[in-house]
């Protein structure tokens, strides 16, 4: 595959009858907008940002259904029924308005979602074989539900057709029906269905008959495949390039997508959606040697998550066409700023799978550090100029401060932003002293310190703001995003013989070879991240919590690479018992800890005491500017919810409107610190 001196992401491609206008693509996944099983105004302003900002195809409907026996299980679009045609024209034209294409995926999930929702039908498999991740005893499919279900996939291609897409992709990857057929670990059946691969294969082949019957031959239909499922049982590399090869032949898919890996648990997912600390573009080499064998156009999206990894696999030839599904929740305008010119300036993609692991918790989307991604109708990624400039002050250089500065200089406010330390980034740059996978974090503040300046902002380090100083700059608007302090636990006894994760992290605190019980009493990953700091010390660490589980808030993607260090390393995990108090002992300290269940009070004697209890506000500055605010301090819930102008005056006298944002409000995390900037900053 030769480029020439064009970049190559920017070169066009053939896709049959279609032409891409470039290489850039954001592959099917679901990010939980739809309303109703339909692709309404979230939805479809979420994909049109996408092709404004000039990405070549983007896929929507992630796991889209296609019968009613598989039952959404995190908010996928429902194309069993014609009522999803009009809204699927609606997104079909919002996309090709700004030059670019529109698929679908379509999948029937067989025994990956769960009975007990929507109409209360049992799942169905190629086989009664229980899914570990959504704990289904599925149906072993009889012959009148496989030719159901192949009629259903032909139909909601239909609908997808008469919707104006331009393609559709089948899924066979994730654990999905399909692959539930061909996998050897998920089917056990004796039929001609199971045993040898073309029995196996034969239930993929009658769908993709099904939906060429329904969509004709002149209409784009893919697969999403797994290129090597890396599981015991599982397809190899070896048959994944048999199946691919006997596609091209059939002449029925006219282009692969491929994946790595399965996701029939929360381990397997980590693998297939590798999260932050994962090497960039790993599994380049496995979809190189899947394409040099199989004939067809290839799609591959795998924590590619900058352009030079997405130049790199292009002019490596291992793929054709370069999938960036999470950088484009981090940056919608990938496209836009490479032809300008401006690669530097693309926010980045952190792999913090806040996006991907909120929807298994049944939750929405979100990018960890771009709040307007999924909010689209109601927060631009870029800010509109400001009718009247401002002169704001910023106190605090964290991601809410940052985000405040630099949204408030992207509308034309002339912005001072004071930052106590020597380093912006506040607690962010405190997490990624953890581990190394936690140090790709510095990259939100990396670029938000970098479009701050660019803004012209003017930002003083090194300069604990107070109200005399705030006052000098005779400000129209002030923001106090000063973050908070690590908050105790409450105990009987003995708060004064603990230390904070803080302390630990910060290095004011050793965490060298001692016996170390960790008490987690917020569940999200501080307490963890800890842990695994004191384990590469050489510590005999102990995490102890109130919730059922340790780590309670750590979910998805992200909890396998924890209890990873912490089984190899011997940590005890305790649940369901509180920290009660801690005393002194000749030889160390003794921690007493509280059975939630039985009452009954059991002792550790250790070197040192560790507690995480959130944070509170840091809002001495704010306290001391309130009075002589216009507002008081108050910020209008309504109006921020709304992104409308904050108007609240409770002071005539006042000389400023004052607010706070992020963890000097209530200790959260960085989205909704940055989320509550970002509305502030417009509100302005």
């Amino acid at each position: 595959m030769t480029f020439g001196t064009v970049d190559p992401l920017l070169q066009p491609f053939q896709l049959k009858h279609l032409q891409l206008r470039n290489r850039i693509v954001s592959t099917s996944h679901e990010p939980a907008y739809a309303e109703d099983g339909l692709p309404k105004l979230r939805y479809q302003r979420y994909h049109e940002e996408k092709a404004e900002g000039g990405i070549a195809l983007t896929m929507i409907g992630g796991s889209a259904n296609v019968a009613i026996d598989s039952p959404s299980t995190f908010g996928q679009l429902d194309l069993s029924d014609d009522a999803i045609i009009p809204y699927l024209r609606e997104l079909a034209d919002r996309v090709h308005a700004h030059g670019g294409a529109v698929m679908s995926q379509i999948t029937h999930m067989g025994r990956r979602t769960e009975w007990d929702t929507a109409h209360w039908l049992p799942t169905l498999s190629a086989s009664p074989l229980r899914e570990p991740a959504h704990r289904s005893f599925p149906k072993e499919m009889e012959d009148f539900d496989i030719r159901r279900t192949v009629r259903a996939y032909g139909e909601a291609a239909r609908r997808c057709k008469l919707g104006g897409l331009d393609g559709i992709e089948v899924s066979a990857h994730g654990g999905q029906l399909i692959d539930q057929f061909w996998s050897p670990r998920m089917n056990q059946r004796s039929d001609r269905y199971g045993g040898s691969l073309d029995n196996r294969l034969r239930f993929l082949f009658e769908v993709l008959e099904s939906v060429r019957a329904a969509v004709g031959d002149d209409y784009i239909v893919g697969l999403r495949m797994s290129a090597d499922d890396r599981a015991e049982g599982g397809l190899t590399s070896e048959d994944a390039i048999s199946i691919g090869q006997r596609l091209a032949e059939s002449g029925l898919v006219d282009f692969l997508s491929l994946t790595a890996g399965s996701a029939t648990t929360d381990l397997e997912l980590a693998r297939q959606i590798q999260p932050l600390g994962s090497p960039l573009g790993g599994y380049l080499d496995l979809v190189k040697s899947f394409k040099e064998k199989v004939g067809l156009p290839i799609i591959h999206a795998g924590r590619i998550a900058d352009l030079p990894t997405a130049r790199h696999a292009l002019r490596e030839g291992c793929l054709d066409l370069v999938g960036m599904v999470r950088a484009h929740m981090a940056d919608p305008h990938i496209v836009k700023k490479l032809e300008a010119g401006e690669e530097d300036r693309i926010r980045p993609c952190v792999g913090a799978s806040y996006c991907l692991n909120r929807i298994y918790v049944g939750l929405d989307a979100l990018c960890l550090h771009n709040p307007a991604t999924g909010r689209e109708h109601l927060i631009p990624h870029i800010a509109p100029p400001a009718e009247r400039r401002k002169r704001v002050v910023v106190i605090g250089g964290g991601p809410a401060g940052l985000e405040a500065a630099r949204v408030c200089a992207e509308s034309g406010h002339e912005v001072t932003l004071f930052e106590a330390s020597d380093q912006l980034g506040g607690q962010i740059q405190l997490a990624a002293r953890a581990n190394e996978r936690q140090k790709e974090l510095l990259s939100i503040v990396n670029w938000l310190e970098a479009e701050a300046r660019r803004l012209g902002v003017t930002v003083r380090r090194n300069s604990y703001a107070d109200a005399v100083d705030v006052r000098a700059l005779d400000p129209d608007i002030v923001i106090t995003a000063t973050g908070g302090l690590p908050a105790s636990p409450p105990l009987k006894a003995g708060e004064d013989l603990t230390v904070s994760t803080w302390d630990i992290l910060s290095g004011c605190e050793s965490a060298k070879g001692r016996r170390v019980l960790v008490f987690d009493d917020h569940g999200s990953d501080q307490a963890l991240s800890t842990a695994e700091r004191l384990v590469e010390a050489d510590s005999e660490v102990e995490i102890v919590t109130p919730d059922r589980v340790v780590g309670h808030e750590v979910q998805g993607t992200l909890y396998p690479a924890y209890l990873k260090t912490f089984y190899a390393a011997g940590v005890r995990l305790t649940p369901d018992h509180r920290l009660r108090e801690v005393r002194r002992a000749s030889d160390g300290l003794v921690a007493v800890l509280h059975n939630a269940y039985t009452g009954e009070l059991v002792e550790r004697l250790v070197d040192q005491v560790v507690v995480e209890h959130g944070t509170l506000p840091n809002d001495d500055v704010y306290l001391q500017l309130r009075d002589a605010s216009r507002n008081l301090g108050e910020t209008d819930l309504d109006a921020l919810a709304a992104v409308a102008p904050q108007t609240t005056v409770n002071n005539p006298d006042g000389s400023y409107q004052l607010f706070r944002v992020g963890d000097a409000v209530a200790g959260r995390n960085i989205h909704a610190a940055m989320y509550d900037a970002r509305r502030i900053a417009l509100s302005v």
